[in-house]
């Protein structure tokens, strides 16, 4: 970038946060995944796109993979929707990628954001009980457990269902460090997901994931692209372990995705056939959480995310 492209961006930080000037603000992370925290029990809080890029930028800005604005979700018309099936469904979690754009959900954020409700003091949630929250992705119900939380991811499906089943495979993945493209699987937790397994950690740690990844035919909201690697012996005591580096589409590589780790213990237990375990431990490069498949009460195969929340920071911004 050339000196007069660097003054125009360091002007356009400070004239999108600016108006944001005395708004109070937290920062948190779930194994590494973090995110800027508004809490807006009012719904008066309105913050652009290019707002959110500015406090999301990790020079410029507080720095985050996201942002996450608390509102009641009566106050919002997609809030007031969900409530009508939900109406538990107190709070709202109001989630904007890095560089601004909306997202349906995000696994490890929805723990973050219990956790800054209960810092906040907008709700009470002592360990062992549950909370009910509204996202793009439905209702979300998150059990405070000893260490974080649990989170009903709700059920997972096959974008291509059919080349799915068929094939056990229905894209191609491209990626910079790979010699060839790779077969993959498109899951949706709520949010797109495409699945690569790899076969060795030294494949994993060569792929670069400085530009997205080229996924091919790629689902029409777009998608995340997690690059697995399974563990050998794949299951011990039962549980599942497999490796996990992601692009998240509007952020870039991050350091964890819930609901990635999610789609990625789909795929592999697909991809591992008949007796594959329903408990998953995924390493990130931020942490490990945990999966677990269960049968929810309509029937459906729901998806349990586990993991750590952490508040890191509060403050006011000049």
């Amino acid at each position: 970038m050339d000196e007069t492209l660097a003054v125009a961006a360091d002007r356009n930080a400070e004239t999108n946060t600016a108006a944001l000037s005395g708004l109070k603000f937290s920062k948190g992370h779930g194994t590494g995944n973090d995110f800027v925290l508004l809490a807006d029990p009012h719904g008066t809080l309105s913050v652009t796109p290019e707002q959110v890029a500015a406090l999301c930028d990790r020079h410029r800005g507080i720095g985050g993979d996201g942002l996450i604005r608390a509102v009641p979700s009566g106050l919002l018309p997609e809030g007031q929707e969900l409530l009508r099936e939900h109406p538990d469904a107190e709070w709202f979690m109001d989630y904007r990628n890095g560089d601004g754009s909306l997202s349906e959900m995000c696994g490890n954020g929805v723990r973050v954001f219990v956790h800054f409700l209960i810092t906040e003091g907008l709700v009470e949630l002592p360990a062992g009980d549950s909370l009910t929250i509204g996202t793009r992705g439905g209702a979300k119900t998150i059990v405070r457990t000893a260490a974080g939380y649990a989170v009903d991811m709700g059920p997972w499906e096959f974008i291509f269902p059919g080349e799915a089943t068929a094939r056990a495979m229905d894209s191609l993945v491209s990626a910079h460090g790979l010699e060839v493209a790779r077969p993959a699987l498109s899951v949706s937790m709520g949010n797109p997901h495409t699945v690569v397994a790899l076969a060795e950690l030294a494949e994993l740690e060569a792929t670069q994931l400085f530009t997205a990844p080229h996924v091919d035919p790629i689902p029409t909201a777009g998608t995340n692209v997690e690059f697995v690697v399974p563990s050998e012996p794949l299951v011990h005591d039962g549980v599942g372990t497999i490796t996990m580096r992601v692009h998240e589409r509007g952020v870039g590589e991050t350091q964890s995705c819930g609901t990635g780790a999610c789609a990625a213990a789909v795929a592999i237990r697909h991809w591992a056939g008949q007796g594959a375990p329903d408990t998953w431990k995924v390493k990130v490069p931020g942490g490990v959480v945990g999966v677990k498949f269960f049968l929810g009460a309509e029937g459906h195969e729901h998806v349990e995310l586990s993991g750590p929340a952490v508040i890191v920071a509060s403050g006011t911004l000049s």
